[in-house]
């Protein structure tokens, strides 16, 4: 029974996977009255040989015509095929309108919402065959606030396709292009014009007045009843050229009670996240956290985003990575994010907690002060099986050994143990040196220390940091004192030893280069004799590899 359902569930998940759609979109949701849009039917059944039923369409818009493209395209899915309808609309009436559903066989897609403001009427430079007009979302903004431009050249005749348009340079303000230009149609006082649509979004670096400079326009008319057409020669028509209009701005300073130690983030909606690999409740000791902190503001670039607060916690090291920056255009403008990721281990077991993490930004949509933030977060770490304790360094006496076995013996049963012992000692010595030859053949137990450091010069100087971390735990074995010790009366092995562990714990680890590991070694002082024979105060320095 259970297999049956199970077969039955894994038919409808496939059934569904392959199911055909039916989807329709625009190229645009908000038009002014007499404009036209561009309406995409589009589904990937391919047993559907007749075309969408466009009936509907007739009661709310005109269709002025309609082209269709096939596509096929192969993948690890397989070859997979679509069908494409592109219909032009011009919508009747004014406000908020309906695109109803439509009907391809037994498919159906779903409805569509378009908004068309009402024509203000026609100004005195519409009279003319090819005009631009310039309009800003806002003429009044903060510093580093966003201002969207909107130019459109308007061409009541045909153009050839040599046309041009100067490049917006604004040396107080920093720039950017919101998508490649549009092209669509409309009618004004009861002629089609042809319109071409570029957008912008303005960021300007200082308070007072700003002018956004006029664009110039130039082109060439199509005579429809020229002959002369040369191939050889220039291209019969009228060559025109048009000018936008100058656009006033009045940027305002950063308000008095903006924090004075917060980056400025002047914008309309901004957002903190966190992500973690892998959760830190399941951390134990000496295990690596990923942290992944992105901030998201609407109305700024990546690059106006500062850096967040570093994690500056004692119980845990970090080891930062590179930020990644990335920008995404809307019909609203621009929406920048920055993703910082760090390396986390702890050095303890026990509870740790992570600070609040905030962040200060003026609403330029309210024009009040925002305080964003993610809240204190706290986790346990647990120990770790696999990692063994570390041996003691001095081994206990006999006599101690013997006390921790039995307590409550006598001081002369104590006295005669110790003394049978080391006279069986003795004579188990003098027994073995009697057969003993006169010289021992030398033998070697293992690699020698000069072999030692020749790997770990060779792993150094290949840049390979897992083999050096094996050859200089081999290396330090062999030396007198620990290489905490070493560390901590040598800054500059200390400095390559946290470079080492940043690219073992990092994402970027490859780009470890260990030059420096190998000179600091080479360049290590001798440890003198006094201090050999002492014992080493503990370390402040974690250790290279936490157990």
């Amino acid at each position: 029974m259970s297999r049956l359902l199970c077969t039955l569930l894994l038919s409808l998940m496939a059934f569904t996977a392959n199911a055909a759609i039916f989807h329709a979109s625009v190229d645009r949701t908000r038009i002014s009255e007499g404009e036209t849009i561009e309406l995409t039917l589009e589904t990937n059944d391919s047993t559907q040989f007749g075309k969408p039923d466009l009936q509907p369409l007739n009661e709310l818009f005109d269709v002025l015509g309609t082209r269709q493209v096939n596509r096929l395209s192969s993948g690890s899915n397989g070859t997979e095929s679509s069908t494409r309808w592109i219909v032009t609309l011009q919508p009747k009436n004014s406000g908020y309108v309906v695109i109803p559903p439509l009907t391809l066989g037994d498919l159906k897609s779903d409805p569509v919402v378009i908004y068309v403001q009402e024509s203000t009427g026609a100004d005195g430079n519409q009279v003319a065959p090819v005009y631009i007009t310039a309009s800003v979302d806002h003429d009044t903004l903060y510093v580093q606030a966003q201002a969207i431009l909107t130019l459109r050249i308007y061409h009541s005749v045909s153009l050839y396709d040599d046309s041009s348009l100067t490049p917006l340079k604004m040396p107080k303000a920093r720039i950017e292009s919101l998508g490649e230009p549009r092209t669509y149609e409309t009618d004004l006082n009861g002629v089609r014009h042809g319109v071409i649509e570029l957008r912008y979004a303005i960021f300007p670096q200082e308070s007072g007045k700003l002018e956004i400079p006029s664009q110039v326009f130039t082109a060439t008319t199509v005579e429809r009843n020229s002959n002369a057409y040369n191939p050889f020669g220039p291209r019969p028509g009228k060559r025109v050229r048009v000018k936008s209009p100058v656009i006033p701005l009045q940027v305002k300073g950063k308000p008095a009670d903006y924090p004075a130690n917060a980056p400025w983030l002047p914008a309309r909606a901004l957002s903190l996240s966190e992500s973690w690999k892998p959760e830190p409740e399941q951390a134990q000791l000496g295990d690596s956290l990923t942290r992944s902190l992105t901030i998201r503001a609407e109305g700024l670039s990546s690059a106006q985003l500062q850096p967040l607060p570093a994690t500056q916690v004692p119980e845990l090291r970090r080891y930062p990575d590179q930020p990644q920056l990335s920008n995404q255009t809307t019909e609203q403008g621009v929406i920048g994010s920055r993703e910082e990721r760090e390396a986390l281990v702890a050095n303890r077991e026990g509870e740790i907690t992570l600070p609040e993490v905030e962040v200060y930004w003026w609403n330029t949509g309210t024009d009040k002060l925002e305080r964003t933030s993610l809240p204190a977060r706290t986790f346990t770490v647990s120990a770790n099986p696999t990692l063994s304790p570390q041996p003691s360094n001095e081994a206990p006496s006999s006599a101690t050994a013997i006390n921790a076995e039995n307590p409550r013996l006598w001081p002369w049963q104590l006295s005669t143990a110790f003394f049978a012992l080391t006279t069986l000692l003795g004579f188990f010595l003098w027994w073995r040196a009697r057969r003993q030859p006169a010289v021992l053949p030398s033998q070697q137990d293992g690699p020698s220390s000069q072999d030692l450091l020749d790997e770990l010069k060779r792993t150094c100087l290949a840049n390979d940091s897992q083999a050096t971390r094996y050859a200089l735990d081999a290396w330090a074995r062999q030396q007198p004192e620990t290489l905490a010790d070493m560390a901590a009366r040598y800054t500059p092995l200390s400095e390559a030893l946290d470079g080492l562990n940043g690219a073992l714990y990092s994402e970027s680890g490859q780009h470890w280069q260990g030059r420096n590991l190998w000179l600091a070694i080479r360049s290590l002082p001798d440890l003198d004799d006094n201090e050999a024979g002492t014992a080493q105060e503990p370390s402040p320095l974690p250790p290279l590899y936490p157990r």
